[in-house]
């Protein structure tokens, strides 16, 4: 018997009992009242930009902000990009993209945050290497706060999620604050239902 299998051995049979998990509380009792308004105010902190849906054309904010933009990929049905997302090139490929648009998975009120996993990015970096990020947001796919957010569906079948709050941004100790130092410059979420 080598010695790994010696130790392998004395931890198996030394190895306590197990313990179930505690019951965590969801402390959301009695805040689920204007989600998405708690949900803007908390994003609005962070640096984000809320767009206000357009009379008629609901993405019409968007189809502005689209209007001088020169690589756009589009991971929604709402809106067409000027470029696919080719999942055969390498993550890097994307370093050129102007405008991402995808569709959040779900939000948080409490943080102002968004969860994007893999299903909705299709190449993960696609949320870094743009340099403006715009979320379509279901506003009845926000929960209260983290505690429910952990709980969701997406959790158990993706293999990548990730939390964005607000734009990327860095300070240095002088306090002055740069957004876009290590990701996007900008972060934009229309409050748009599902089809």
């Amino acid at each position: 018997m080598s010695s790994r299998d010696t130790i392998l051995n004395a931890v198996r049979a030394n190895r306590p009992a197990p313990v179930d998990l505690p019951d965590v509380p969801l402390f959301g009792e009695g805040r689920d009242d204007d989600l998405l308004g708690r949900f803007f105010t908390a994003f609005k902190l962070m640096g984000g930009t809320v767009l206000e849906l357009g009379d008629g054309d609901p993405v019409a904010p968007l189809r502005a902000r689209l209007g001088s933009a020169g690589v756009v990929v589009s991971r929604v049905p709402e809106i067409a990009g000027t470029r696919d997302l080719d999942l055969t090139l390498p993550p890097s490929s994307l370093a050129d993209v102007d405008i991402a648009i995808v569709r959040a998975a779900f939000g948080v009120a409490e943080t102002g945050s968004i969860a994007l996993s893999e299903r909705e990015l299709g190449v993960n970096t696609l949320a870094y290497l743009a340099q403006h990020l715009i979320v379509l947001l279901d506003p009845a796919d926000i929960v209260i706060n983290l505690h429910h957010a952990y709980r969701r569906p997406e959790f158990a079948r993706s293999r990548y999620l990730v939390f964005h709050t607000g734009p990327s941004a860095t300070a240095d100790i002088e306090g002055v604050l740069i957004h876009g130092a290590q990701g996007v410059r900008s972060l934009s979420i229309l409050p748009l239902p599902r089809e």
